[in-house]
């Protein structure tokens, strides 16, 4: 398969579409990334091959050219001299090397082309890479997590509820008969002759309380009858 045509492949190739339809998505986005970065090593050599070679046709149509301005000048000076011979070969050798600079430019042209074709080639291998090399740093973090939640899961189902259940069971029924013999502390036991006063005292007081109530409604009630 030729350079031009693998990277034909490349960029057109729907990296999702193909991710999709892979049994293990990891694994094939590896080796396109690998085809990828090899593809752009040797693309790249090639377009410093094709830059060189362009810049070598460059100086050797210079070359031609101050050639072909010698010979021009030989022959004007033939002309000159009345030596038409001598001219007409000036001029034949001036003839050739405009020819070699016509087939020089030819090339030239033809290299510059493909060094253009070479560098766009590069800047869509380095935007397909980048999303690659994206893709599969989404595909590890979703790996990493799956692995992470399956472990979780596995931890879960390893944990006996039944036994959680009955020590959280165990432990309420502890806290009942605490709370149980904290109100059978006092139970049925006679009060002390001190606190049957004080109750005394207490009951004075709510009887004082109730009579001031009663006193209060039964002015109230005079109050509004001689006002009818």
């Amino acid at each position: 398969m030729g350079i031009f045509s693998r990277v034909a492949d490349i960029i057109s190739s729907n990296i999702n579409a193909m991710l999709d339809k892979a049994e293990d998505p990891e694994k094939l986005i590896r080796l396109m990334i690998r085809e990828m970065e090899d593809t752009l090593i040797e693309i790249k050599a090639s377009c410093a091959g094709a830059m060189a070679q362009n810049k070598k046709i460059a100086r050797e149509i210079e070359d031609v050219r101050a050639s072909e301005s010698r010979w021009a000048g030989r022959a004007q000076l033939a002309v000159e001299k009345g030596r038409d011979d001598l001219a007409r070969e000036a001029l034949v050798e001036k003839r050739r090397y405009t020819q070699r600079i016509e087939t020089l430019e030819q090339e030239q042209a033809h290299c510059q082309a493909l060094v253009e074709q070479y560098q766009a080639d590069i800047i869509q291998l380095e935007d397909k890479l980048a999303v690659a090399r994206e893709k599969e740093r989404l595909l590890v973090q979703r790996h990493v997590h799956a692995q992470h939640k399956k472990r979780a899961q596995q931890s879960i189902r390893k944990v006996d509820y039944s036994s959680t259940v009955a020590r959280f069971e165990n432990f309420e029924s502890k806290i009942d008969r605490m709370e149980a013999d904290a109100d059978l502390v006092n139970f049925g036991r006679k009060p002390s002759l001190e606190e049957e006063i004080d109750s005394l005292a207490t009951d004075e007081d709510l009887e004082a309380e109730l009579d001031a109530l009663k006193s209060s409604g039964a002015d109230t009630k005079k109050k509004k009858d001689q006002a009818e």
